[in-house]
């Protein structure tokens, strides 16, 4: 387990690939149970372990989590997510070339059959800024590599957003990729957050980087 901060009230930590970020009804893997084992067998905690879940990162994504250890500050950190104020940035290597930088914007309804978004109207409102800041040629097809400021949290956002545009992410079958990769190396790492300390309110910032090209 890869911590980079705690203290009494969070818990900042590193998701790796292919883990999910809280049980689904299968037995993989899930950092909120992982997690609550880790505070438990610490500090030698007895019954049951309070840890709240207060983002999501898909399964096949990397990066940086912030979970509560206690209710009020769950609550806190929620709202500042449904304010805005609690700030994610990505990491993602695209297909094609685009240079400078830009406003994605759009609404999206998700399939829950498939598992899936789709561009609709009657989907919920979407945005992200996006920069270029590097490209390289892979097995023949020109990649860029974009950080992103995430200002919604939709289903499969920056996914759908980059494919509804004709660059999807380099190896993301599921939105039009042709090429397959293992999904380990899936090209998605949410690499930084910054947002105001539940109770102290200091203004944090966090940093895990390793998505280059």
């Amino acid at each position: 387990m890869h911590i980079l901060y705690e203290d009494n009230h969070i818990l900042v930590v590193l998701k790796p690939r292919g883990v999910l970020s809280q049980a689904d009804g299968s037995e993989k893997e899930d950092m909120l149970t992982l997690l609550k084992e880790y505070v438990k067998e610490k500090y030698h905690k007895p019954g049951n372990v309070y840890l709240g879940l207060v983002h999501r990162l898909d399964r096949n994504t990397s990066g940086v989590m912030v979970f509560a250890k206690t209710s009020k500050a769950a609550a806190r950190l929620s709202k500042q997510i449904q304010e805005h104020t609690f700030k994610k940035y990505y990491k993602a290597i695209v297909e094609g070339y685009i240079e400078g930088e830009k406003r994605l914007e759009g609404y999206f309804l998700k399939n829950e059959r498939e598992k899936k978004s789709h561009p609709s109207p009657k989907g919920q409102y979407a945005s992200l800024y996006y920069e270029a800041i590097g490209h390289k040629t892979i097995q023949n097809q020109m990649v860029t590599l974009v950080q992103i400021e995430l200002e919604t949290g939709r289903f499969h956002q920056i996914r759908v957003q980059f494919s509804s545009i004709g660059h999807p992410l380099y190896g993301d079958m599921k939105y039009g990729s042709k090429h397959k990769i293992d999904p380990l190396e899936f090209p998605l790492e949410a690499y930084k957050v910054e947002f105001f300390h539940p109770i102290t309110n200091e203004k944090l910032q966090f940093e895990y980087n390793t998505l280059h090209l």
